[in-house]
């Protein structure tokens, strides 16, 4: 089943693609998610390596087991063709309290239905304290269109 939009991506269409994978990512809903990915999708996520769409999931619940309170925002930094590359930023806290932000970037490339078939994430975490927090809005989903993005923010 196609998923627009589809490549080849104009500056319009990546940034809806990567809109729309923010705001899937923040219902940390890992089902929901791993059906933008095609059956046989390749990560490399940080050091970890992950192949196909019930990997994803099993990735994902494991993820969000461990990083609490989760809310992501990412912002298209190139695209061309079948590929976009973001740059993002998420915030979570541990089981312990701790607050962290993540700073990534990811490399994405699209088969002709839009699904995403491979998937290279560079992930730092540092750790804030929680009145160092921008990531402000209900955690239930999407980032309200009024919030800033990461240029916005500084980051």
């Amino acid at each position: 089943m196609p998923r627009p939009p589809l490549p080849p991506f104009t500056e319009s269409t990546a940034m809806q693609k990567v809109r729309a994978a923010e705001d899937a990512w923040n219902t940390r809903d890992p089902e929901r998610i791993s059906l933008a990915y095609s059956e046989d999708s390749w990560w490399r996520n940080r050091s970890t390596f992950v192949h196909g769409r019930a990997a994803i999931v099993d990735f994902l619940v494991d993820k969000w087991d461990r990083e609490l309170d989760y809310r992501l925002i990412k912002e298209l930094w190139a695209y061309t063709g079948d590929v976009i590359a973001v740059r993002f930023a998420y915030e979570y806290r541990d089981a312990a309290g701790q607050w962290f932000r993540a700073y990534g970037n990811e490399n994405w490339r699209f088969d002709e239905d839009g699904l995403m078939t491979h998937r290279h994430a560079s992930i730092n975490d540092v750790a804030i304290t929680e009145s160092d927090r921008k990531f402000h809005w209900d955690a239930s989903g999407s980032r309200p269109a009024d919030h800033p993005g990461l240029s916005d923010l500084g980051l």
